[in-house]
């Protein structure tokens, strides 16, 4: 995951200084929407990306030059079109794209320790920033606030001063039934694309955090559990790959009475469709199993547990980015049931 916010905190308590860098607005073609965020540290080091190429270089110029004279806050803008002369920074995506950038001191520790905690937590919170042209700012994190701000993406609003609002848990929960080999497999990859991960076995042999280190918990017991433990909400995910055709429907017939966002398992067509028939007969309705994404995953041809589990991390980033309004590239997420995806027999 991310984890700038904790990165930052460590080096503050550390007593170094550092330059957040985010995204904060963004028009046409750009390498990262709003939300994308780095931090440059005074030691010379940078975690986190704002998009590669020609902004990240530029940026972390500009977040170097800050630290040497104590710039204490400012907006960079960038053109990515070929427009030649001294505004041309190489890139054709044709967009543009502005940078906030926000020099911290130690003495800032506490608040970016309270962003790191809000994120990890997976509560309603954003972070809130106000700038102005003449590099003052504020920031707090908030739970509460007007709606045209607090929203589930980035907000960004110009004036005087300009504001931009940052959810911190805007990424849902994967809950993923079945700690198997392509779960072992899948837990990392989530990690690393910013999905919050529960696994659920109810083989305690397999139910192991040491097997996870990357999930928010592994939990072990029997899946009709699983109603009175979960809260699942409309921005999270359920994936089923559990050890058995009959408990994979029970999970089933639990996500469907959840607003999950996504609900895949894993099988063969021939599995999905006589699952799919058992749920109708239990008397779900057509339109509630056609949410169900069985085969799993996007159709690369994949067949070791590796594969298979980048195939369905692939859907569940496509299905995030159709969510957060993105519309970059290509979606498996604009119907919910794809026949399409990885398959066991």
């Amino acid at each position: 995951m991310d984890r700038i916010f904790s990165a930052v905190q460590e080096h503050l308590e550390a007593g170094e200084e550092a330059v957040l860098c985010r995204v904060v607005n963004t028009a046409g073609s750009t390498p990262r929407g709003p939300g994308a965020r780095m931090a440059v540290f005074s030691s010379g080091s940078a975690q986190g990306t704002v998009g590669g190429g020609a902004v990240e270089l530029q940026t972390t110029v500009e977040a170097l030059r800050s630290l040497r004279h104590r710039r204490r806050g400012f907006c960079v803008s960038y053109s990515l079109a070929p427009v030649g002369g001294e505004g041309d920074i190489g890139m054709i995506c044709g967009g543009e794209a502005t940078v906030l950038l926000q020099l911290l001191t130690p003495a800032d520790a506490p608040l970016i320790a309270e962003a790191a905690r809000a994120e990890g937590s997976g509560e309603s919170a954003w972070l809130v920033t106000e700038f102005t042209g003449d590099g003052v700012w504020t920031m707090s994190v908030v739970r509460e606030g007007p709606e045209e701000l607090l929203q589930g993406q980035p907000v960004f609003q110009p004036g005087q001063p300009a504001r931009y609002a940052e959810p911190l848990s805007r990424r849902g929960t994967v809950y993923l039934f079945g700690a198997g080999h392509v779960s072992r497999e899948l837990v990392p990859l989530l990690e690393r694309t910013d999905f919050p991960t529960v696994v659920w076995d109810d083989r305690p042999e397999l139910a192991r955090p040491e097997l996870f280190p990357g999930a928010l918990r592994v939990i072990s017991g029997g899946y009709e559990g699983a109603a009175g433990q979960l809260a699942v909400t409309e921005r999270d995910y359920v994936v089923v790959m559990t050890h058995g055709h009959q408990s994979d429907q029970a999970v089933l017939a639990f996500a469907l009475g959840t607003k999950a966002a996504y609900i895949g398992c894993i099988g063969s067509r021939r599995k999905a469709a006589a699952v799919n028939q058992r749920l109708l007969e239990a008397g779900f309705s057509q339109e509630a199993v056609q949410r169900i994404h069985s085969p799993i995953g996007l159709p690369i041809g994949g067949e070791t547990p590796a594969e298979i589990a980048v195939s369905i991390a692939a859907e569940l980033i496509a299905c995030r980015s159709a969510l957060e309004g993105r519309k970059r590239g290509h979606t498996a997420a604009d119907g919910a049931g794809s026949p399409l995806g990885a398959e066991k027999d």
